[in-house]
C-alpha cells in the first residue's frame, strides 16, 4: 500500500491521452449513473440480498471526503488523539515519544471492530483494532523538509507512531460514536514493544542476535498492512514492507545476502526510507544481519487482554504480508489466506492442523503456531493448485539451502520460487464470503508485466488498474473445504473504468453482514494523474452487475482509503482515510510536507497538519449501510 509499495510508475508510463480524458470524466460520468434499484430477476437465490440502495457520490479530488446522500460522516478518531489514561492532547510543536506512546497512531490501515463484551453481537460498544502502516516524518514534523531528515528525537517518535491501536469506542443514544477515554483496554503496540516469536521459527539460529541470543523475543513491530481477526476473538496485523527500515547492502549481511536480496532489503538506491539505523544500530544489516528475519510475518494481538504480549505466527511464513484473511474449513480447522505485496508475488495459504474449538477460548490460541504453509498456482483450465511449502519435500532440501522448516519459512520467497507458482500483479488484501465459500484476492496492478508474461489470471500487459480473482470453494453439509489442495477459480472483475463501475486499482476489501462486498481503492499518486479520488466500492457478487461497483465514500485529496469495518448489526461503517495531503498535484512537484500539504483534512485549521484519522459512518435513521 501507498508508500510502503513498490514505487508507482511515471506520468508517462501511466497515462495515454485517452486515459487522462476517461478519468477526469469519471467523476461525472459516476455521478450521472442511476440510483441502483434492489436487483430484481436476478439470477441465483442471492440477488436481492446482495443489491444496494444509495445515489454514488462523485470521485473528482477535493479537499474533503465525501458520503452518499442519507448518511452521515463523523471523524472519530485523528493521529495524536490520547487512547490510553495519562495522554496528553496532541500538540504538534510539542510532540515526544512518550506522549506518541499513548496517542493514536499515523497512517492508520486496517480496521476491525470487536463487541464488548467478547463474544456478544454488540454493536453499540467495543473495540476499534487498526494497523499503523508507517509513520512519515515529513508529514509529522514542521521543518523536516528543510533538515532533509527526522532528527533522534523525531525518528523515536516515529517508532511509537507504527504498529496497532486499540481504542475502546460507544454509540450514544444520539447515534454518535465517541471514544471512552482512559479505558483499560486502550493499548499501543509499537516498533518498541516486546513481541514472542512462535511456531518453527521460535529459537532458530537466524533469528537469533545480540540483544535477543535465544530468538524468542523481538522489539516491535511495523510496516503493519492490513490483517484479520480470528474465531477466538484475536486480531491478526500483516507486516509488510519492512525491508523498507533496514540501512546496508545485502553484501555486508554475509550468510543472509541472498535471502535478503530476494526482499529486497538495502536494494534501494536512495537507501532505506526510514532512517532508524541511526538511533539503533540492529537496523542496519552489516551491525546486525539476523534483526531483519524477525520481521515479515503476522503478528497476533488479543485486544481484550492489554497484559497479554503479542506474538509472531512464524507458521504463516515470512513475505510482504498484505492482510491474514481469516476463516475456517468444514473440518474445523483455520484457514489463512494472505497476499505477497509486490508485483510478481504469490498468493499463500495456512490451514492449521488443529482444530477450532468453539467456546474454548485457551484451546484455540495456539492453532496458528503448527500447521500447512501452501503457495498458489492458478492454471489456465480454471484450477488453482496449492503447493505445500513442507522441508524435505519436493525442491525444499538442503540441497537448495534449507536445512529445516524454519529455513522454508524464513525464506518462504525463495521456497516458493522452486515449487512454480503463479506471479501476480500485487496480491493485496482477500475477503472470504462466508455464505458462499467464494474467496476474493484482489490484485491492485503491476506495470511492469510485458505482454510476454501475461497470463489467464494476470490478463493484461502493464496492468495500471489491477483485477480481482476469484477463488470457489465446494460445499458439504458441514461447511465449505477451503483446505483441499485444488479450487475452481475465474476472474471476478478487470479495473480501470470507473464510469463503468470499475475502479483502478482494488486493494481493501470487506464483507457486510448482510454478505456483500466493499472495496477500497489504492491508485497512489495515480488520483491527481486520473483526476479521481480513491473511494470506498459496493460490489455486486451476482446478478447483471457481477464484478461492478458503485462509489460510496470519496476520500479527500492524496488519501488512500482503507479498513472497511461494519459492525455485527450492519449499522455502522468504519473507514481509515491514510496519508491525506501527503502527496502532490503534477508531476515533478516538490513532495508535500506537513507545513505545506495538498489539503488539512479532517481539522482545516491554520497550522494544524492533515491527520490520519478513522471515520465513523452512520444513517441518521439508524438504518444499516447499504440499504
Amino acid at each position: 500500500m501507498s508508500a510502503g509499495s513498490p514505487p508507482r510508475p511515471t506520468l508517462r508510463e501511466v497515462v495515454s491521452r485517452r486515459t487522462v480524458l476517461r478519468g477526469l470524466a469519471a467523476g461525472a460520468a459516476i455521478s450521472a449513473m442511476p440510483r441502483l434499484a434492489r436487483a430484481r430477476g436476478t439470477t441465483g437465490d442471492e440477488g436481492a440480498e446482495r443489491s444496494f440502495d444509495f445515489e454514488p457520490v462523485t470521485l473528482e479530488v477535493a479537499d474533503s471526503h465525501r458520503v452518499a446522500k442519507g448518511y452521515r460522516s463523523d471523524v472519530l478518531v485523528r493521529w495524536g488523539d490520547p487512547i490510553l489514561p495519562g495522554a496528553p492532547k496532541f500538540d504538534l510543536g510539542k510532540q515526544s515519544p512518550r506522549a506518541q506512546a499513548g496517542q493514536f497512531g499515523h497512517w492508520n490501515d486496517y480496521v476491525t471492530f470487536m463487541p464488548l463484551p467478547l463474544g456478544s453481537g454488540n454493536s453499540s460498544h467495543g473495540l476499534l483494532c487498526v494497523n499503523h502502516e508507517h509513520a512519515t516524518g515529513r508529514m509529522m514534523f514542521p521543518g523536516v523538509a528543510t533538515r532533509g531528515s527526522p532528527g533522534e528525537n523525531e525518528m523515536a517518535i516515529e517508532m511509537e507512531a507504527v504498529g496497532h491501536s486499540v481504542v475502546e469506542v460507544r454509540r450514544s443514544a444520539s447515534g454518535r460514536w465517541r471514544v471512552v477515554r482512559s479505558s483499560r483496554y486502550g493499548r499501543r503496540t509499537t516498533a518498541t514493544t516486546p513481541i514472542e516469536i512462535r511456531g518453527p521459527v521460535r529459537g532458530h539460529r537466524r533469528v537469533r542476535t545480540a540483544q535477543d541470543p535465544a530468538g524468542t523475543r523481538v522489539l516491535g513491530t511495523f510496516a503493519n498492512c492490513s490483517g484479520g481477526k480470528t474465531p477466538w476473538g484475536t486480531v491478526l496485523s500483516a507486516e509488510e514492507n519492512y525491508e523498507q527500515y533496514f540501512a546496508g547492502t545485502p553484501a555486508q549481511a554475509g550468510p543472509e545476502r541472498r535471502n535478503h536480496e530476494r526482499y529486497g532489503i538495502g536494494m534501494s538506491p536512495k537507501g532505506p526510507t526510514f532512517k532508524w539505523h541511526k538511533l539503533d544500530a540492529r537496523f542496519h544489516v552489516g551491525a546486525e544481519p539476523r534483526e531483519a528475519n524477525r520481521f515479515g510475518w503476522i503478528v497476533e494481538i488479543d485486544p481484550y487482554d492489554p497484559s497479554r504480549t503479542p506474538v509472531k505466527r512464524t507458521a504463516l511464513g515470512r513475505l510482504k504480508h498484505e492482510s491474514a484473511a481469516v476463516t475456517l474449513d468444514a473440518d474445523g480447522r483455520v484457514v489463512v489466506y494472505s497476499g505477497d505485496d509486490q508485483e510478481f508475488e504469490y498468493l499463500y495459504r495456512f490451514v492449521s492442523h488443529g482444530r477450532y474449538e468453539p467456546g474454548r477460548r485457551e484451546a484455540n490460541l495456539d492453532l496458528l503456531d503448527s500447521g500447512t504453509l501452501s503457495v498458489a498456482r492458478f492454471e489456465p483450465s480454471g484450477r488453482c493448485h496449492w503447493m505445500p511449502l513442507v522441508f524435505g519435500s519436493g525442491p525444499l532440501t538442503p540441497r537448495n539451502g534449507f536445512r529445516d522448516q524454519g529455513d522454508v519459512l524464513i525464506e518462504a520467497r525463495r521456497a516458493a520460487d522452486l515449487l512454480g507458482p503463479t506471479a501476480l500483479d500485487r496480491p493485496e488484501d482477500i475477503a472470504v464470503d462466508e455464505k458462499t465459500g467464494r474467496v476474493y484476492v484482489l490484485l491492485t496492478g503491476n506495470p511492469a508485466r510485458t505482454p510476454s508474461r501475461v497470463d489467464k489470471a494476470n490478463p493484461r500487459a502493464f496492468n495500471l488498474s489491477g483485477h480481482v480473482l476469484e477463488i470457489r470453494t465446494k460445499k458439504s453439509a458441514g461447511g465449505h473445504h477451503h483446505a483441499g489442495l485444488t479450487n475452481r477459480w475465474e476472474v471476478f472483475s478487470l479495473g480501470g473504468k470507473p464510469e463503468e463501475g470499475l475502479p483502478h486499482n482494488p486493494d481493501n476489501a470487506e464483507f457486510d453482514p448482510k454478505g456483500r462486498l466493499w472495496i477500497a481503492t489504492d491508485q497512489g499518486k495515480g488520483q491527481h494523474l486520473r483526476g479521481v479520488a480513491d473511494a470506498l466500492w459496493a460490489f455486486e457478487t451476482s446478478g447483471p452487475r457481477r464484478g461492478r461497483g458503485t462509489p460510496f465514500f470519496a476520500c479527500p485529496r492524496a488519501a488512500e482509503m482503507c479498513g472497511p469495518a461494519f459492525t455485527p448489526d450492519g449499522r455502522t461503517l468504519f473507514l481509515a482515510v491514510q496519508h491525506p495531503g501527503a502527496y502532490g498535484e503534477t508531476p515533478g512537484q516538490p513532495r508535500p510536507t506537513v507545513d505545506t500539504p495538498t489539503t488539512r483534512w479532517p481539522d482545516f485549521k491554520p497550522g494544524m497538519p492533515p491527520r490520519c484519522s478513522i471515520v465513523a459512518i452512520t444513517r441518521p435513521d439508524g438504518g444499516v449501510i447499504g440499504g
